[in-house]
This record gives structure tokens, C-alpha cells and sequence, in this order.
């Protein structure tokens, strides 16, 4: 929603630009991939298997992006995925880092706490971003690939599974038409219509709690810090989230009461009176403007498969969660890239179907994960029930004398999720003491030259520690590193030990001493027949 008088899409800080609808053929041929939804999850989707010289068709219902700033907390790990598909740099160019969280109950510090973040480490925890940029940076790198046909205001409106291929029904201005496509990837987001098409629902639990998302513009000068104010002289009762983002916009959340009705909390005048008064509560004393407001409420919702047949599912088609953790936008970019290379080894020929089998167990695993963590975050921020409510309390009280208790209101940012029963990991190797596991995501390190993640190349990775193996595997990058220093140390690597990386900065497998067979053996076993789910 906008102020009266302002346009559905007229921002103060971003110029939307209008896409027209495609002019098609009358004879569609088979695409390798389709994708519904140009979103940030299928934008990355198509990115990856283009990054992997696969062709794809973007398929958007809308004729610009998405309004407001939605999705604006984007982690290390997201940015170390853009930064392997080649898009960071606009990224870092326009967001604002940060590593510390502060919360507050009555208007009194009770945590202040600092994110993992050291000289080893390319990128900050956390980035804010609106979401107009993130789908505007993602879009300059999709308009500029000659692998990816995008066609906006294209509605599917119909969906037919074969053999072989998947059907799709496309309505334009210019009328309707057959699109046939070897694999689908449903990245329509929370409403998906490809999810419906197929008879599938989401699963799972809906919170009570509401919140307003409302984007102002102002000059402030606290710095980029989460701010997280319980029961603030503003909100009585409730939660205030508030996080500062380029072009002077603060995102502020704030909680409504039982007795005040969406309907009622959203008309202008009374977010301008409840944004005054949060304002008022932190000291800012000049003028703002309002840019932008929505309402939600937390969600922990999925899909039983994330997979149907030729039809694949990432982003908040396949799952919903709830906003506190900043795990959202995050789990559906992992989601993208992880399918992406996935149906890209396929379609080149590299892998046999089976490896697909391994998506669901992956992502929904990752998904399940982000529940248990965001149902504690969700709990406290806004508790579900009288006694939920009573004991949050007792504990924010206690924070005010015991710095301990604070630390359950440290909302449990995001990390990634480790793979460790994924059907295409391997045991792990006893030999190691320390150093990240098999279906982890690498860690970093800086070296002479730049670091760890700079020299990872576009398929596998080897990390050797000491020389490079005679390998015959022509799509295998080696990167080898001396047996001690600080990158054997963080590996807990000696001569001849090795980590295998995946294309989707995954650690597929690890060796404490290793040889060209075990590392031709566990490649071929992945990528072939024996591939099977858990």
C-alpha cells in the first residue's frame, strides 16, 4: 500500500521499470527448462544453469517487480552464492553490512550481540537490501544472457505432466498458448498457481501473530544495527523490529494487538500514527516520509515433496517461514541454486536422473531445520497464548538484571544448512578431528591471493592440501594449498588431505589422505547409476 495520492508504484527512492509482453513464435519449441516466477528464487534458477551453459525461459504473470522492500536481509551465504554465479558486486555496492543485533524491553538494553565475522571472511554476516534492488541486480544479469528467454505479463494458467516433457498453458495479451518444457521449476512464490495446478498444498502451522512492514525515508543517523524493542512504550505489549536500508529507508515491524483488525491497522492514518510514535520512542525528532506498507503474519508451512514428477519446487512455492531469522528470501536463493546445477548436470549429460532425487531430501531437510530455529524466534517475538506471553515476560523481566536471560531474545540469524544425510554425501572420514563436515557449506579463508572462495570453480572443486592429483575429470577444478598454515588449520588438514566441493559451495565429501581413485570413484557413484534417496 502507498499514500493517497501516490501511484501503486510510485516510490520515493525507485524507478520500477515496465516490461511489455513478449512477442513469441506460433510454434513453441521444447525448452530444456521452464520457470515460473522472476522473482529473486527463479532469477537465481535461471542464472545457475545458465552458469552451467543451460537454456531457460522465464515466465513472470507481472509486468515489473515486486513492490515495497519484502525480503530485505540478505546473508553471508547468499552473497557467496552470488558472488559463484558473478553478480556480487552490485550487491556489495549497494547494500549495508552488518554484524550486530541490539533488543530492548521497556526502552532498556537487555543483549547486544556480534554475528561470527572475522579477517577470514570475504563477506558480513548480513547485508540489507531492498528487494527492488535484489530483483533489479538480478535482472541486469538475466537481460544480459543470451541462455535466458524472459517473457513478463505471461500467466500459466495450465499445466499437463507426460512422459517426458511438461506442458504448460501461458496466457498473454496476445491469447493463450501450449509451452512444452523438459523440467519445470515452480518459483511463483507464497500464491503459487503452479502448486495448485498440481493438486498440492502447503502443510503446517499458522501464528496469530501479526505484524505491519512499513518503509519510511528519513535522516537518522543510528547505524546498521537490528534493533529488536519488546514492549515498547510505542507498542504496549507488542514487538517493534526496526532496520535501517540504502537510500535512507528504515524498515520498521510492529506488532498488532488481538484487538486491532488488519483491516483497521492498515488505513494511513493509522500507520502514520503508529510509525509517529515509534519515531517519537527512538529519539528521532525530523521529518520522514512514507514510503510503503504491508501487513503478514508468521508461517510454518511446506510442501510433503518438493518435487512432482517433471515439476520442481523452490521459494515460498515450496515453503513458508516466518520472517524473524531473515531465513526466507535465503532458504529460497539456496533452493535455486541447489535444482540449478542439479538439472544442469543432467541436461549436460553429466548425471543421470537419479541425482535429482536428492533436491527434496536436501531442501525440505533445510527447510525443517529453519522451522525448529524460527518456531523459538517465532514463540518469543510474538508468543502464540496467554502462557507463552506470561513466560516471554518473566524472562525479558529477568533480563534486566541478568545479562544470561537476554540471550533468549537473540533471534537465531540464518546459517547454512548442512547436507549430512543427503544421499549424495559421503561418511565422513573419522581421521578428521576439526574442520567443516561432509554437507556443510565451505568456510572460507583468506589467502595470499584473494580467498578460498575466489579460486572455487564452476563444477566440482578439490581442495587439496599439498600437490594437485593426476585426475582425467576435464570439469574438476584443484586448488591446492600448503599442509599447514591457517587453511589447514581451519580444515583440519594434513599432507594428502582433500575436500571435495560441490558446484553449490557444498562439501560433498572429505579425505584425511587421498587418491585420484577414491575422488573418481565417489564422482562417478554420484553423478551415475547407484545415486539412490535415503
Amino acid at each position: 500500500m502507498r499514500p493517497a495520492g501516490r501511484g501503486d508504484l510510485e516510490s520515493l527512492y525507485f524507478d520500477y521499470p515496465f516490461f511489455e509482453a513478449p512477442k513469441r513464435c506460433e510454434v513453441e519449441h521444447l525448452r530444456s527448462v521452464a520457470i515460473v516466477g522472476a522473482g529473486p528464487i527463479g532469477m537465481v534458477t535461471a542464472l545457475t544453469l545458465a552458469r552451467h551453459g543451460i537454456k531457460s525461459i522465464l515466465l513472470e504473470a507481472k509486468s515489473t517487480f515486486n513492490d515495497g522492500s519484502r525480503a530485505i536481509c540478505v546473508s553471508r551465504s547468499s552473497f557467496h552464492i552470488l558472488d559463484s554465479l558473478g553478480l556480487v558486486d552490485p550487491f556489495l555496492e549497494k547494500s549495508l553490512g552488518w554484524t550486530k543485533g541490539r533488543s530492548f524491553y521497556r526502552g532498556k538494553k537487555i543483549l547486544e550481540f556480534d554475528m561470527p565475522d572475522d579477517s577470514n571472511q570475504k563477506f558480513r554476516p548480513m547485508y540489507n537490501l531492498e528487494q527492488q534492488y535484489i530483483e533489479a541486480f538480478l535482472w541486469q544479469a538475466v537481460e544480459s544472457s543470451d541462455l535466458i528467454e524472459a517473457r513478463w505479463q505471461s500467466e500459466v494458467v495450465g499445466l499437463k505432466q507426460e512422459t517426458k516433457q511438461v506442458e504448460l498453458r501461458v496466457k498473454d495479451c496476445a491469447g493463450s498458448y501450449d509451452l512444452p518444457a523438459q523440467w519445470v521449476v515452480a518459483a511463483d512464490g507464497a500464491r503459487s498457481t503452479i502448486r495448485k495446478l498440481s493438486g498440492l498444498r502447503l502443510k503446517g502451522e499458522n501464528y496469530e501473530g501479526r505484524y505491519v512492514i512499513a518503509d519510511v525515508q528519513m535522516d537518522h543517523d543510528y547505524p546498521t544495527i537490528r534493533r529488536a524493542l519488546f514492549d515498547p512504550l510505542s507498542r504496549r505489549g507488542g514487538t517493534v523490529l526496526i532496520h535501517r536500508q540504502p537510500e535512507n529507508i528504515w524498515r520498521i515491524d510492529y506488532q498488532l494487538r488481538d484487538d486491532e483488525s488488519a483491516e483497521e491497522a492498515t488505513r494511513e492514518e493509522k500507520v502514520r500514527a503508529s510509525v509517529s510514535a515509534v519515531l517519537e520512542e527512538i529519539g528521532h525528532e525530523g521529518d520522514w516520509g512514507l514510503e510503503w506498507w504491508s501487513v503478514y503474519s508468521a508461517n510454518t508451512l511446506l510442501l510433503d515433496d518438493y518435487r512432482q514428477n517433471r515439476v520442481f519446487f523452490a521459494g515460498d512455492s515450496a515453503h513458508i517461514v516466518p520472517i524473524f531469522g531473515v531465513r526466507g528470501l535465503n532458504n529460497g536463493i539456496a533452493d535455486g541454486h541447489n535444482i540449478g546445477w542439479k538439472l544442469a548436470s543432467v541436461l549436460n549429460g553429466q548425471a543421470h536422473e537419479a541425482l535429482l532425487d536428492s533436491y527434496t531430501p536436501e531442501r525440505r531437510g533445510a527447510t525443517l531445520d529453519v522451522f525448529t530455529n524460527a518456531k523459538k524466534s517465532t514463540r518469543f517475538m510474538t508468543p502464540p497464548s496467554h502462557g507463552w506471553q506470561v513466560a516471554r515476560d518473566a524472562a525479558l523481566s529477568l533480563a534486566l538484571t541478568r545479562k544470561s536471560a537476554g540471550m533468549l531474545a537473540n533471534p537465531r540469524q540464518m546459517t547454512p544448512y548442512t547436507y549430512a544425510d543427503s544421499p549424495i554425501t559421503a561418511p565422513d572420514d573419522p581421521a578428521f578431528k576439526v574442520g567443516p563436515k561432509p554437507g556443510a557449506m565451505f568456510s572460507d579463508v583468506a589467502l595470499e591471493a584473494g580467498f578460498l572462495g575466489d579460486h572455487l570453480g564452476q563444477s566440482f572443486t578439490l581442495i587439496i592440501f599439498g600437490e594437485a592429483l593426476d585426475l582425467q575429470q576435464t570439469d574438476l577444478t584443484q586448488v591446492a594449498l600448503p599442509a599447514d598454515g591457517t587453511a589447514a588449520e581451519i580444515y583440519g588438514a594434513t599432507e594428502g588431505s582433500a575436500y571435495l566441493i560441490r558446484p553449490d559451495l557444498h562439501i560433498a565429501a572429505r579425505w584425511h589422505q587421498v587418491t585420484a581413485e577414491k575422488v573418481t570413484s565417489f564422482l562417478t557413484e554420484l553423478h551415475g547409476q547407484k545415486v539412490e534417496a535415503k
